[in-house]
């Protein structure tokens, strides 16, 4: 047999996690330099488009504003020349305001081109010329009462040369927009192929990634599933081995050592197979012995009810009537044998009787029905009511006892046994004092205790008494077979619960105990329980 041998290569070093983790990083590192590059040049193609919709082509306007300025002074100028009317001066005076502003907005929008603010410094200088070397001294010459020949000729040929240079600004200006939108169509080209080139290299670098974790963990992994589903299904000589990721070798090679343990534990359960069949006939004889003994067994138990009393009743009544007929002949002594006789022989039919009953104990009859406690109290406390009345007992009961499934006849002789010896073991000076309480104990269950003021019992019999025909005290002290508490703890137990003494009680015996609502819970639940008496 083989097992799965991890890879010596890359594949067999690193585990399917380690594959997904550098896989993903692998795609975060593709995106990561797509993303820069893209944002590059995303970044300068805004650059360039920001340079001629909030630069160039405002400059270029401002320059026209400029343009118009300088010749709404030169005809404000003239106007002013030949009427000498102030009012003509009015568009020379805007004109140089105009004139101001517009040229300090082109030097806003071109700062950092000087090839395009050395024009603008080309036409300040032409119209400052113009105006201190024409201009204002004609203003100062021409008044409303007098005017002055106008130089045309020399005025002209200065503000000509202020024309070339607006003409020479607006080429250069005109120029630089052809220039921007060049560039700028330059760039959104470039942009176009950057993201179509991140596209196709994103669906490239999935497609070899998803291909490289298809080869190295998905076809081993599904190998090792569909391997593992043959060998569950009971191929169990298919044998199983894997090369990838390491941890998927190191779960292959668990899984062929599964397979091989399965193996030699399969081999090793058809050798016992003819073992176990072999013990099963013999269960089988065994179970048709008990069931025969069982029926023997309850043949007995009909001969020792009735056949084995009848010479202990014969054997009684004889011994009564040779007392009778020949006891004026017998001394004290052989009335005492006779006595003695007697009471063997009848305490051996209670002995008896008890002993059957517990037998039956789980065996005989079932009547398991919702039972109210108090009921079977009542009837208990009927059955002892003659004992109560002589001894003067008095007994503490609560308002309500809860209802449970159980045998309701079983439960009174649980109460009787229970009351019945905390009357018989009760204090020589003292009436008897007994107290039932009961609280629920968990969802299913209840708690009960009865608690007397008798000689109580010491801590180191308190098992002791719930053992078949164990008894504390003499039969001249008192009478019983000891064997009422043994049947409490048996009744009990049918119907799912335990008794114990309370230890810590020193005012008499307290006897706690529990019972399940349901005696399906009891240990014996599929046993039946006959009718007992008392201890």
């Amino acid at each position: 047999m083989t097992t799965a041998i991890p890879s010596t290569g890359l594949a067999g070093r690193l585990t399917a996690r380690a594959w997904f983790q550098l896989v993903l990083a692998l795609m975060i590192l593709v995106v990561v330099v797509g993303a820069f590059a893209g944002a590059r040049v995303i970044a300068e193609t805004n650059r360039v488009t920001d340079r001629l919709v909030n630069e160039t082509q405002p400059a270029a306007a401002e320059a026209y504003r400029l343009q118009s300025a300088l010749v709404n002074q030169e005809t404000g100028l003239r106007g002013y020349a030949i009427a000498g009317d102030p009012r003509f001066l009015a568009p020379y005076t805007e004109g140089k305001q105009e004139e101001a502003r517009s040229a300090a907005r082109i030097r806003e929008l071109l700062a950092g081109r000087p090839g395009l603010l050395a024009d603008l410094d080309g036409v300040e200088h032409s119209a400052q010329r113009w105006r201190g070397g024409y201009a204002e001294p004609l203003v100062a010459a021409v008044s409303p009462t007098s005017s002055r020949a106008i130089d045309a000729v020399r005025g002209n040929e200065v503000f000509d040369e202020l024309r070339g240079r607006l003409d020479s600004q607006n080429r250069d200006l005109a120029a630089a927009i052809d220039g921007d939108r060049r560039e700028l169509d330059r760039m959104r080209t470039t942009r176009n192929a950057v993201l179509t080139g991140m596209v196709v290299v994103f669906l490239l670098a999935g497609v070899a990634l998803t291909s490289l974790v298809r080869r190295l963990v998905v076809r081993p992994l599904a190998y090792l599933q569909s391997a593992s589903l043959r060998v569950g299904q009971g191929d169990f000589d298919h044998r199983i081995s894997v090369r990838g990721p390491a941890d998927l070798a190191t779960v292959a090679a668990a899984v062929e050592s599964m397979r091989r343990r399965i193996v030699a534990e399969l081999a090793s359960a058809r050798a016992q197979e003819s073992l176990l069949a072999e013990q099963a006939a013999d269960l089988d004889a065994q179970t048709t012995e008990l069931r025969r003994s069982n029926a023997e067994l309850e043949q007995f138990a009909y001969v020792a009810s009735h056949d084995l009393q009848e010479p202990l009743r014969k054997v009684a009544s004889f011994c009564q009537l040779l007392e009778k007929r020949y006891g004026d002949r017998l001394d004290e002594r052989g009335k005492q044998y006779i006595d003695f006789a007697v009471d063997g022989a009848k305490r051996m039919q209670v002995l008896i009787n008890d002993l059957l009953t517990f037998s039956r104990v789980g065996r005989v009859t079932d009547h398991n029905e919702p039972t109210r406690l108090d009921k079977t109290l009542d009837k208990a406390l009927t059955n002892l009511a003659a004992a109560c009345e002589d001894t003067g007992a008095r007994i503490e009961c609560p308002d309500e006892l809860p209802e449970i499934t159980g045998d309701p006849t079983l439960l009174s002789m649980l109460w009787q046994n229970l009351i019945g010896n905390a009357i018989k073991f009760r204090s020589p000076d003292q009436p008897p004092v007994l107290r039932i309480t009961c609280e629920p104990q968990g969802p299913a269950g209840w708690l009960l205790s009865v608690s007397d003021n008798g000689i109580g019992i010491a801590p180191e019999f308190a098992d002791k008494v719930f053992v078949i025909f164990q008894r504390l005290h003499n039969r001249d002290e008192y009478s019983g077979t000891g064997i009422g508490l043994a049947l409490c703890k048996k009744i009990v137990e049918y119907h799912g619960g335990r008794i114990w003494i309370d230890p810590a009680y020193t005012e008499g015996t307290r006897f706690w105990f529990t019972l399940n609502t349901s005696a399906d819970d009891g240990i014996y639940a599929d046993e039946e329980i006959s009718s007992t008496t008392s201890a």
